[in-house]
């Protein structure tokens, strides 16, 4: 899955560079940790012209009482509350990188192998109550994320990004894609600290 990312100010310089309508201080003002129920920074392309547009992170769950941040696009084409937002309304959340925990509660920060600042998380969003909103599309985990986690985000490449946006023809082809590898760093001393004064 994917419950948080960050974005990072070389992040935010990068996404001005792609969009060309994007006003600067949209970018800069949410650089930082991004958690589920935040508005964050996601690309759209409703005619030719890549736009950047803030949205809250997560669907509505059934009634109101919880909130859906991913949806696996294994099954996503099949899902009421997904498909037709992945037909028709899909979005590209762009990030430095995403956290992920094992089963020790140990944090791991995913990031691009080739240490390009910027990676594209695939994403759709839908209108609830006037209000955009965004979900992450997640696959099965790949060689470099499997130690972690079974699931990750479904990363999209540059050159597939607007094929994802614009092209319908393209959705189920990408929705099977297996993200590139990534490498991880770990928060060992942080982790270790915060357990001591939990008294763990």
């Amino acid at each position: 899955m994917c419950g948080r990312y960050c974005i990072s100010d070389d992040t935010a310089r990068e996404i001005e560079k792609i969009v060309r309508n994007l006003d600067r201080k949209l970018a800069v003002h949410h650089s930082g940790d991004v958690s589920p129920s935040a508005m964050a920074t996601v690309l759209v392309q409703p005619g030719n012209l890549l736009t950047a547009t803030d949205m809250k992170w997560g669907f509505p769950g059934y009634e109101g009482k919880s909130l859906l941040i991913n949806a696996r696009a294994e099954s996503v084409l099949g899902k009421r509350t997904f498909q037709e937002s992945v037909r028709q309304r899909r979005c590209v959340v762009p990030a430095s990188g995403f956290y992920e925990w094992n089963r020790k509660k140990e944090k791991f920060t995913f990031r691009r192998a080739d240490h390009v600042p910027l990676l594209f998380m695939a994403g759709c969003y839908n209108l609830y109550d006037g209000k955009n909103r965004f979900v992450i599309l997640t696959t099965q985990a790949n060689a470099s994320m499997a130690p972690v986690h079974e699931r990750m985000p479904l990363i999209l490449e540059r050159s597939e990004m607007e094929s994802w946006l614009t092209d319908d023809g393209c959705v189920e082809r990408l929705l099977k894609k297996e993200p590139s590898n990534l490498v991880y760093s770990t928060e060992y001393e942080q982790l270790s600290l915060f357990e001591i004064n939990n008294g763990v």
